[in-house]
Formats: structure tokens, C-alpha cells, sequence
């Protein structure tokens, strides 16, 4: 007989609040225990691979199944923790659908923070974070991810700028560049840095104003073509993150 560990299978993968550690009992309940039974149709017994965003990714068993609680336990971790790249995600809430689009493309993309800001042509939306963090959880838990971007509270352009960290640039798409590409290189070797993407219908002229006069600030073109917001995001974190990755040169933890 083999003495090769079986795998589990790969859409039994759960996200948890609680520390993990060698022969650690865990506790699921909640929407996540939902996801657990009625979404992967897991037993006890089965394996389940389980990851909080701070002690890596561990291999747990299902031992006990209750109507609002399951309990784990941990055998053996089989991925170390990895941090996030350091980039964070600017911008203007679309609808529903197409907001839970983008926090979940960002997530699977990598970014280390999410941060909805309201504009002039921001059409009015209702953001719960917690909902959106659980976006952000389920795509996590879909494309192997070992942390979840922490999202952040709505808040006004005027705002987040007044209040910008030292050091972290932020480039701020331009539909009106169009005969100015950027550089892709460019935008993933700048150390600390966050990509703006604006509403429906593009930036207000006071508000690209308001850009240009920051000194951190640094406007991109994504091509000549005006593209929907959620396709921009895909093509700027893409720039950002996967194509120096897919080159060899690794981007920052």
C-alpha cells in the first residue's frame, strides 16, 4: 500500500478567522459553514485545505457536522504564509454585479487593500464592506490565495487624498491620454503603489485637476480605446502584478 498523503480536492478550500497550527481543533460556522456543506457538499471525514491570512495554508479533516457549526482538525500545513503584493485598488463603485466583478478579479489579481471612493459621477450605491470582503473571501479561497485584501470604507476623492500615505504612489487612469501609453515596467517597479479608476463617464475636469496637483500622483493610459471601469482594473493590476511575475522579476511581498 501507498503511504503517499491524498490530496484533497481542490474546491475544498475555507477560509477561517481562528489561528491554525499542528492538531488544532477549528470551529466553522456562519455563512462560511453555508459554503462548506451546501456549496462544496463536504462530509466529515473529508479533507479540507484551510487558510486565515497569517499562518499559511493547512491540511484539517471534517470530524464533527452540526446544522450551524462544523469543527476541523489540522494536520499538517502545506503551504507557508505568503504576503500580498503591495498594491492597493482605487475606485468608483459600479453596480451590484459589477462591483462584486471587480473585488473579486482584483483579489485573484493581488492587491493588499481595496478602497471604494466616491467621485462626481459616481452614481449612488449602496457598499457594505463586509459584503464585499466576502467577495473578496470566496475568490480568495478559488484562486489558492493565502491572504484576503482588506477593504476599506467609502470615502470621498477629496478625502482619500488629504489623507494619502507617504510614499505610496497612486496612477490614475486617463481615458483622455490616449497618445501617451504607459509604460508597464513603470507602473510595477514603483515600489508602494495604488491605481485609480474612475466612475462611468470618466474623471470631472476639477477632479483631474486635483490629480495633477498632487506630487504623488501619476496619470496612465491603458490604450486608445475607452474601456469599461472593471476591464480597466483587470488591464492596470495586470501591468502591475502579472506580467513583471510572468518575466521573472518578482513583485513586492
Amino acid at each position: 500500500m501507498s503511504n503517499t498523503k491524498t490530496r484533497p480536492d481542490p474546491r475544498l478550500r475555507l477560509f477561517c478567522e481562528g489561528d491554525l497550527g499542528p492538531d488544532r481543533a477549528v470551529v466553522i460556522t456562519s455563512g462560511q459553514n453555508h459554503h462548506l456543506h451546501t456549496v462544496l457538499r463536504a462530509r466529515a471525514g473529508q479533507q479540507v485545505l484551510l487558510f486565515n491570512g497569517r499562518d499559511g495554508e493547512w491540511l484539517a479533516s471534517i470530524r464533527a457536522t452540526e446544522s450551524r457549526r462544523t469543527t476541523l482538525l489540522t494536520d499538517h500545513q502545506t503551504r507557508p504564509q505568503a504576503g500580498l503584493p503591495d498594491i492597493w485598488l482605487v475606485f468608483s463603485p459600479l453596480t451590484r454585479d459589477r462591483t462584486h466583478y471587480a473585488v473579486e478579479k482584483a483579489t485573484e489579481l493581488g492587491v493588499a487593500r481595496i478602497c471604494p471612493v466616491t467621485m462626481t459621477r459616481t452614481r449612488p450605491r449602496r457598499i457594505v464592506p463586509e459584503r464585499l470582503r466576502a467577495v473578496a473571501i470566496g475568490a480568495a479561497q478559488q484562486c489558492g490565495g493565502l491572504a484576503v485584501p482588506e477593504i476599506s470604507h467609502p470615502q470621498p476623492l477629496d478625502s482619500l487624498l488629504t489623507h494619502w500615505p507617504a510614499g505610496r504612489t497612486l496612477f490614475h487612469c486617463d481615458e483622455t491620454l490616449t497618445d501617451r501609453p504607459c509604460d508597464p515596467y513603470a507602473l510595477a517597479h514603483a515600489g508602494p503603489r495604488a491605481v485609480l479608476i474612475g466612475p462611468e463617464g470618466g474623471l470631472d475636469p476639477g477632479e483631474r485637476a486635483m490629480l495633477h496637483d498632487c506630487d504623488f500622483t501619476h496619470p496612465v493610459s491603458l490604450g486608445p480605446r475607452i474601456l469599461r471601469a472593471e476591464t480597466a482594473l483587470v488591464c492596470a493590476l495586470t501591468l502591475m502584478n502579472v506580467l513583471p511575475s510572468a518575466a521573472g522579476v518578482g513583485t513586492p511581498a
